[in-house]
């Protein structure tokens, strides 16, 4: 499979949009994301000064601390989303709720449409860690990363270490292989570091297919007064077939990391390719 791009002059162009239908219902929905973003930074705050403290302090050494903050992480985002639902402005399909709830001690891969991709996981997924932008330790969300989740401008062999422990425990890896966004056109090729930490920890990789409406507005460098235009935000779920990575194990390390990851980019781009073949999967209802 050919890992180049293809020529797109503006991969995150969104010019072929439609305009919006309703002005009011469109500024309802800008306002409310914006809302959304306030409220989701004053919260992060709010859990690392007041609740972290109290959780190291009654989670004491019986417990992980880590363990136990994601876990009250993951139950916030699920009141957090279910509160963008009832606003009107997200909605989730999911094709089997147990399923990821039962995942353990993978390497979990996705594309990443948008700024909720994470967000939405780590709700599905409870028992998970993710490897999050540096950048963001200096946004309100810094205290809540730096105490719970691993950041990609931490040494790698320290970032080996740390997934190794976690995936021991049980735990999961989140990791966005692009790095960033996924463009609306064309594709940014895969990092090889989601491959390196899973044939370290020895562990499979679990992929998801994000789905859904297109996420203009949270896409990359989309306007903050931005919002889909005709729809709401839709998050389709889909898990994939788990990558097995025995097969690696007894190629040199490179060689081994540059096939695994070759294998994660074809899993999700054939899922990506077939589900946009069907519009009526990708839609809500217009306003």
């Amino acid at each position: 499979m050919s890992k180049k791009n293809p020529q797109v002059n503006n991969p995150y162009d969104h010019s072929d949009l439609p305009k919006a239908k309703n002005i009011f219902v469109y500024s309802y929905r800008c306002f409310m994301k914006i809302f959304a973003i306030v409220v989701f930074g004053v919260g992060a705050m709010f859990l690392a000064i007041f609740v972290f403290p109290f959780i190291r302090l009654f989670a004491g050494k019986k417990k992980d601390f880590g363990i136990v903050a994601r876990a009250y992480v993951s139950h916030t985002f699920r009141i957090f989303l279910t509160w963008l639902h009832y606003f009107d402005t997200s909605l989730r399909k999911v094709d089997d709720v147990e399923f990821y709830k039962n995942i353990h001690s993978k390497v979990i891969i996705s594309n990443h449409p948008s700024l909720l991709d994470f967000v939405y996981i780590m709700s599905l997924v409870p028992n998970s860690t993710c490897i999050v932008r540096g950048g963001l330790t200096k946004t309100p969300l810094a205290g809540v990363i730096k105490q719970a989740y691993i950041t990609n401008t931490t040494e790698f062999d320290d970032v080996l270490v740390e997934c190794k422990k976690l995936i021991d425990k049980g735990c999961n890896v989140i990791i966005f292989p692009e790095g960033t966004r996924t463009p609306r056109k064309g594709h940014n090729n895969y990092k090889k570091g989601a491959a390196r930490i899973a044939l370290y920890c020895n562990c499979d990789v679990q992929p998801i297919l994000i789905g859904g409406s297109d996420k203009y507005g949270l896409g990359k460098n989309d306007p903050l007064w931005s919002f889909n235009p005709v729809e709401h935000y839709l998050y389709d779920f889909k898990h994939l077939p788990v990558i097995e990575t025995s097969e690696y194990k007894d190629l040199p390390e490179a060689i081994a990391a540059k096939r695994l990851t070759d294998k994660m980019e074809e899993v999700i781009r054939t899922a990506a390719k077939e589900y946009n073949q069907n519009p009526a999967s990708k839609t809500v209802n217009n306003y």
